[in-house]
């Protein structure tokens, strides 16, 4: 009986020392692990500046591309379209042509090419531009061509704008625009003012000339 007893003694005090195969345990502890990664101040420190810099992506992206498609919302809707070579070379010949001097306005600038083309003909040149980067890259390259103390770029709406101190306007405009604009250069230009009429002519007034033929026209 003695020996039955310390041989059961024995066995109950034998430490089993076979690995611990309880799943949940090892899912608790590697779970507790990742959440300690992901709330880490680094981690959140990458999360908040990716965050920031897509908000500023954004915000950039935004402030580049609106004033661009903001035409299409006023009541005059007249888009950026950059005038072709020949377009820019048949309104060169009518201001050569009628040996036109003075000022000069363009309303509705764009690139501002018009400007620094008659800036280079010896005018005092304007352009009246909406499209604030449009005002900046014009300025810039009018001091490019060598041609920007005869020249100035002004975000300016040309519904606004006085046409009276102007000797010469040019408009690249739409169909539906130049009714209007007829009756407001009547009202403010110069007795001896002229109009270079790009894409579509004046309604009601008979040009004196014309340069080009289908878009490239100059009325």
């Amino acid at each position: 009986m003695s020996v039955d007893s310390t041989a059961a003694d024995v066995s109950t005090n034998v430490i089993d020392d076979s690995p611990i195969t309880d799943s949940s345990v090892i899912m608790t502890s590697d779970t507790s692990t990742n959440e300690r990664r992901l709330t880490s101040p680094y981690v959140k420190a990458i999360g908040y500046s990716l965050l920031g810099l897509t908000a500023v992506c954004g915000v950039g992206i935004s402030l580049v591309v609106v004033p661009f498609l903001t035409p299409a919302l006023r009541r005059v809707c007249l888009p950026f379209v950059p005038a072709t070579t020949a377009q820019v070379n048949n309104v060169r010949y009518a201001l050569k042509k009628m040996n036109r001097g003075g000022s000069l306005v363009d309303l509705g600038s764009g690139d501002g090419r018009l400007v620094v083309e008659a800036a280079r003909l010896g005018l005092q040149s304007t352009g009246y531009e909406l499209n604030t980067w449009l005002v900046c890259y014009s300025s810039l390259i009018a001091r490019v061509k060598r041609v920007h103390r005869l020249t100035r770029f002004q975000r300016q709406d040309i519904w606004k704008a006085d046409l009276s101190q102007f000797d010469n306007v040019i408009i690249f405009g739409v169909d539906g625009m130049m009714s209007e604009l007829e009756c407001k250069l009547s009202a403010e230009l110069m007795t001896r003012g002229c109009v270079l009429a790009c894409r579509f002519p004046l309604p009601t007034w008979t040009p004196v000339m014309s340069v080009g033929e289908g878009i490239d026209t100059v009325w």
